[in-house]
């Protein structure tokens, strides 16, 4: 059974009461970062006791979930004082204290898209892998500007506030400087930041205010300027993505957006940058991929370009996901973890 006093997890809940047998039924399903989802329910019937019914058992392949990492929830302080909550997710196979870790677990800071996202704890084999496989601890970081924790942390990064969430991930490399080794065992010497479409400009706009403390970026259809992300994205989205970020049509935020942004500061970014994009992304229009790579690569950085041609905004094609989780791992291993890839 899943016991009493579950951590970590969600629950989706659906209700059945039948009169006539005098049975109630709650059906749910339930996923942790230990176990992908499964269908449950709990039967109540007439003078008995509560039963828990598992239909499910999903496929891990074969894989031990006992070994299987779990967050921890974290909050740190960023620039102006404001509490940031985060999720880390350490490897269950390396001790901060082994002899096989005394540098530490190098790190993957994952800043969540949206801009109004939130990370939660959840099932990803990805993660899985990047811990007991590479070794790496991610951090789930929730900036200000997240959905889940009131109007007004949703709202403060809007407009003129947008690098103020930027900062909230400098905070955090601090936090890891300052704090990680000793909690988790991880090595601020060793930091990366990986983002998908508004978690993709976070990850240039880290890699340009932070660049020096940081081992590498994994842009996936990232925004690398907002002002041509603007005038290029669907229709049926500018309008609301003005509301966040700013209406390009007027002169003093239009100024204002290209001065932050990541394509207008890429002299800035010194640490190797991988891009992944989808051809046909009606959302974060393939131009944003091609702009960055093309001025990181002619500034002498070391750039990896992966482009997808039938797929959009992210990838959902099996063989796709499977050709960008190769070269992201082979990319950390390079350039993060500090082994040679194959």
């Amino acid at each position: 059974g899943l016991g009493l006093g579950v951590a970590v997890g969600s629950l989706k809940l659906a209700t059945l009461q039948d009169r006539f047998t005098e049975r109630f039924v709650v059906g749910f399903s339930f996923v942790s970062p230990t176990s992908p989802a499964d269908a449950y329910a709990i039967e109540k019937r007439h003078g008995g006791d509560p039963a828990l019914i598992r239909y499910t058992k999903s496929e891990i392949g074969g894989l031990d979930s006992s070994t299987f990492g779990s967050p921890s929830l974290i909050r740190y302080k960023s620039f102006d004082g404001l509490e940031i909550p985060a999720f880390v997710y350490t490897p269950t196979s390396v001790s901060k204290d082994s002899a096989c870790s005394s540098r530490g677990i190098p790190v993957l800071i994952h800043p969540h898209g949206g801009p109004e996202g939130q990370h939660r704890p959840t099932y990803s084999a990805f993660y899985q892998f990047l811990m007991q496989q590479l070794g790496v601890a991610i951090i789930d970081p929730n900036v200000r500007g997240s959905n889940g924790y009131g109007n007004t942390f949703v709202s403060m990064d809007n407009g003129r506030n947008r690098e103020d969430s930027v900062k909230d991930i400098g905070s955090l490399v601090e936090w890891i400087e300052a704090e990680g080794k000793d909690s988790f065992g991880l090595d601020p010497n060793r930091i990366a930041v990986w983002g998908g479409s508004y978690g993709g400009y976070m990850c240039l706009a880290t890699l340009i205010h932070f660049s020096e403390k940081l081992k590498c970026g994994i842009d996936m259809v990232g925004i690398s300027n907002f002002v041509t992300f603007l005038e290029n994205t669907a229709s049926y989205r500018r309008v609301l993505r003005r509301v966040k970020y700013g209406d390009e049509s007027d002169p003093e935020m239009r100024k204002f957006l290209n001065a932050i942004s990541p394509l207008t500061n890429a002299d800035k970014i010194r640490a190797p940058l991988f891009v992944c994009q989808g051809k046909n992304d009606p959302r974060v229009p393939v131009g944003e991929a091609e702009q960055i790579y093309q001025t990181v690569k002619e500034n002498g950085i070391e750039a990896w370009y992966m482009l997808a041609e039938n797929e959009g905004h992210g990838f959902r094609r099996k063989e796709n996901i499977d050709q960008y989780q190769n070269a992201m791992a082979q990319f950390l291993r390079k350039h993060l973890v500090g082994e040679v890839p194959n």
